[in-house]
């Protein structure tokens, strides 16, 4: 639990868009000092600009998540700059979808890449910097906050890889919770389940690997697609508000972070599917004709 964020430090991943450049932006308003990664160069820059016209001392520095090698090194430029950071974002992700069957070995390296071991080489990173320096300060408060989604609670059909590395994010943050309130009474961690929010991520194939450039999506993830920047475009819930529910959570130490507190049920009713030893249940049926539609465009 961070009481006050003035003069502390954050690093944020995918700090170019989305919930990371929202969450930057409250960090400067509050007084934080600022480290911003992305792996678009361009909207790096523009974050950084930003920032530092806001007022905020900021470190920027481009780098891929889903490479160890990147990560450590934006660990030991915070480390040096800064000393350890008390709120970490590991927040970078992308969006992939279609028929789990069809993706290629490239979707799966470059998904789970960016939004499984990502947020791995973030808690490895950057975890034993905090936990030496509240080791060496009683007064020092950490917090750890990890991008998932509603896909790591749930599994909508045609968005396979997603769910899948998302459900992982999931289980990887309610584990590092624990883990750390064995070891400290100064560090804790939240993991952050968005709905629908007009981000970028429905944009993701923009920033593909160059191995992937080349490559042509299959009907099911061009579906996928469409259904994606329909749901994400429409959404009325917007980063801002979502970046607030973030430090919100941080300030009051709580773990599950819900865009959509409602859109829980359907969590609901899939724990009761386990629990109850149920086929899993429609995913549409509170619209069926979503469902009609997808099913009609698939078997096209």
């Amino acid at each position: 639990m961070i009481s006050d964020f003035r003069n502390k430090t954050a690093v944020l991943t995918g700090a170019g868009s989305g919930f990371g450049l929202e969450c930057a932006r409250i960090g400067a308003k509050l007084g934080m000092h600022l480290v911003l990664a992305d792996v678009q160069q361009d909207a790096l820059d523009r974050a950084v600009a930003e920032m530092q016209t806001a007022g905020a001392q900021v470190l920027g520095m481009r780098v891929d998540v889903s490479k160890a090698d990147q990560v450590e090194a934006l660990g030991a430029a915070t480390l040096a700059r800064y000393g350890a950071p008390h709120l970490v974002f590991n927040n970078a992700g992308v969006g992939s979808g279609g028929l789990i069957w069809e993706n290629s070995l490239q979707d799966w390296e470059w998904v789970i890449g960016v939004n499984l071991m990502g947020v791995a080489h973030g808690i490895r990173v950057f975890t034993p910097m905090m936990l030496a320096a509240a080791g060496k300060d009683a007064a020092f408060q950490g917090h750890i906050v990890n991008t998932a989604s509603m896909a790591g609670l749930l599994n909508a059909p045609n968005m396979g890889i997603y769910n899948v590395s998302k459900h992982a994010v999931v289980s990887m943050s309610e584990t590092l919770y624990q883990d750390l309130a064995l070891v400290t009474d100064q560090i804790s961690a939240s993991v952050l389940c968005p709905f629908f929010v007009p981000t970028g991520i429905s944009a993701s194939h923009r920033n593909r690997p160059e191995n992937m450039q080349g490559t042509r999506p299959t009907r099911s993830q061009l579906i996928s697609q469409a259904m994606s920047d329909k749901a994400v475009s429409s959404g009325k819930v917007t980063a801002a508000e979502v970046a607030q529910k973030v430090f919100d959570a941080v300030a009051a130490n709580q773990f599950y972070i819900y865009s959509h507190p409602k859109s829980i049920g359907s969590v609901q009713v899939r724990m009761e599917d386990i629990l109850l030893s149920r086929n899993p249940t429609d995913p549409f049926a509170h619209k069926p004709e979503l469902g009609v539609d997808l099913r009609k465009a698939l078997r096209a």
